[in-house]
């Protein structure tokens, strides 16, 4: 068992060309700016169903993800809009989806929770918790098999560390050293129930590492140490090291659902995380060490803007699905051919 800290970068020179770095801050605001106009769509009712905000963890996402190439599989949950974008499901087809178009990534027919595109190896929002991890593991364990130069990435929440999903696919991919790298996003509250009222055990790199597996444990809220962090971890998992088990801690700004009161958090708590939020530390950091202007950021935030204003242009030019579709890929007639 071996356990390691990404060592704190904040407030050090970020080490990253003035392009890459601008290249981060943009996909973080394309993230944020997404889930925004997402949240009005639904008050205005246009957008339907459950509804998972992942406003605050952006760091997360566009940090781990920028550090897998595109041919990896990536395994998410419910709240994995940001996690699509990265990994190469355009924005028109996440806003198509939303709406329940058909021009949406699956077709109208998964909505938020169900984001999914194969030709970007991207499989999906899981909608039950702890769902992804085996799917990750069946994943990996082919792509071992096959031989092929690919790892999965599965993303999770601290909660589905209490199921048994979790547990039997440490131990297996442990003993078939499989290349998958679990991404733990600890945002302290499974859905309503703060990490200590629900488990006995609160380090997660601990469980993880119970099972012989490295593990590491990460600021989710800079995405200069997410990203430093996963590159390590891709290039250890890659180079046939076994899985590995990253927790990110990370905080969800908004309530669990669109449909959560959101009692169970003191304000103060939510404002004193949003003082160290992903994109805010991130810009003054870049603004401190004279790599960012004002002006650029303003173009950047315009660039965020203008892709969600054309994203939901479209969606809202899609079409709905004829209902005389309603049971292709769904029911087969027996007999049939």
């Amino acid at each position: 068992m071996s356990s390691s800290h990404v060592p704190d970068l904040q407030g050090m020179a970020i080490p990253w060309e003035t392009n890459f770095a601008m290249s981060i801050l943009l996909d973080m605001l394309r993230v944020r700016r997404m889930e925004e106009k997402v949240a009005e769509l639904y008050g205005e009712q246009k957008i339907r169903g459950f509804l998972h905000l992942y406003i605050g963890e952006e760091a997360v996402a566009v940090g781990a993800l920028r550090a897998l190439g595109a041919e990896d599989n990536v395994v998410a949950t419910y709240r994995e809009h940001g996690h699509a974008l990265m990994h190469g499901v355009g924005m028109k087809a996440i806003m198509a989806e939303m709406y329940g178009k058909q021009e949406g990534c699956s077709r109208g027919r998964g909505g938020s929770m169900h984001l999914f595109d194969r030709s970007s190896n991207f499989y999906g929002g899981q909608a039950i918790v702890a769902g992804g991890l085996a799917l990750s593991a069946g994943l990996s364990l082919a792509v071992k098999l096959q031989k092929r130069d690919q790892l999965t990435a599965c993303f999770f929440g601290e909660g589905a560390v209490a199921e048994g999903a979790f547990h039997e696919t440490m131990n297996l991919a442990t003993l078939w050293q499989l290349p998958v790298i679990f991404f733990c996003e600890n945002n302290l509250y499974a859905m309503g129930t703060a990490l200590d009222r629900s488990e006995s055990q609160t380090d997660l790199c601990l469980k993880a590492a119970s099972y012989g597996m490295k593990t590491m444990q990460v600021d989710g809220m800079d995405v200069v140490a997410v990203y430093e962090a996963s590159k390590l971890a891709v290039q250890q998992v890659r180079g046939g090291a076994g899985p590995l088990f990253i927790e990110l801690k990370t905080y969800r700004y908004r309530a669990h659902s669109m449909f959560d009161p959101d009692l169970y958090r003191d304000k103060k708590e939510i404002e004193s995380w949003k003082k160290r939020g992903p994109i805010h530390s991130f810009t003054e950091r870049l603004k401190a060490q004279g790599s960012l202007t004002e002006e650029a950021y303003l173009e950047l935030e315009k660039c965020a803007q203008n892709e969600v204003d054309i994203a939901v242009n479209f969606a809202e030019a899609g079409t709905w699905e004829p209902v005389e579709n309603l049971l292709q890929d769904v029911y087969t007639q027996t007999g049939a051919r």
